[in-house]
């Protein structure tokens, strides 16, 4: 079909008006890269801690950190709201204050706080997104790290004013850095999801990739059999 010059005009236009909300946009397949450490990082003795973050469907999260190495385990749950309100239906209302969140156990003299937030910034989800993350809308999908004491909050606060100084991102960071006041394991059938269903079409778009992710870009960090809570 032929495209009369007035409607090549109109695009154009369009294009101008557009070029700067495209430009400000930051996409998941931007962030699969290698980005800078944690410059605050403190060194932590302990054989095991928790850190506890949302970014988006719980499903590709849990099945992402899994993959981790010296991670020990990995729970889908709920934080950010109160225990009686800790369940799917309610929570997808988005009106609980809850966020969909992993509970990662690990091994800091394996991997650090600081180690996991480089993964978590990286290749785990759009830390640019706000109360969104790919096709999930609502603020249970915000970004947030819910710190388990004042220690991850100050590594967790400084490593977001480090990147965002960098520029490391094409949009501002729009994760927040609240305490935990408690996490709530979801529904039995929401554990390990990932693994259980990865012929799912949301998983193969959404979440594989990934796993693929942290493989190509964090390969010291990668460990190929996931450290899967049924086992546990």
């Amino acid at each position: 079909m032929r495209i009369r010059p007035i409607y090549l005009v109109m695009v154009a236009a369009a294009v101008v008006v557009a070029a700067p909300w495209l430009s400000s946009r930051t996409y998941a397949g931007d962030l699969d890269r290698q980005i800078p450490a944690a410059a605050a990082d403190p060194a932590d003795p302990a054989r095991s801690a928790v850190a506890v973050l949302a970014g988006g469907c719980f499903w590709g999260q849990q099945g992402l950190f899994e993959h981790v190495k010296g991670v020990t385990k990995v729970v889908a749950g709920y934080a950010g709201g109160a225990r009686n309100t800790a369940h799917y239906g309610l929570v997808s209302s988005g009106t609980t204050g809850h966020a969909e969140s992993v509970e990662i156990t690990f091994d800091p003299r394996q991997v650090s706080f600081g180690q996991l937030l480089r993964i978590y910034f990286s290749v785990a989800h759009d830390p640019t997104e706000i109360d969104r993350q790919g096709p999930d809308e609502g603020t249970n999908y915000r970004s947030e790290i819910f710190a388990a004491n004042p220690g991850q909050a100050s590594t967790a606060k400084a490593y977001i004013a480090q990147l965002q100084a960098a520029h490391v991102f094409a949009g501002p960071i729009a994760t927040k850095v609240e305490p935990l006041k408690g996490f709530y394991a979801a529904e039995d059938y929401h554990q390990d999801y990932l693994f259980q269903n990865p012929d799912s079409a949301y998983i193969r778009v959404n979440d594989l990739p990934k796993i693929a992710a942290l493989k190509r870009v964090w390969p010291d960090f990668y460990q190929d059999k996931p450290v899967l809570l049924a086992e546990k």
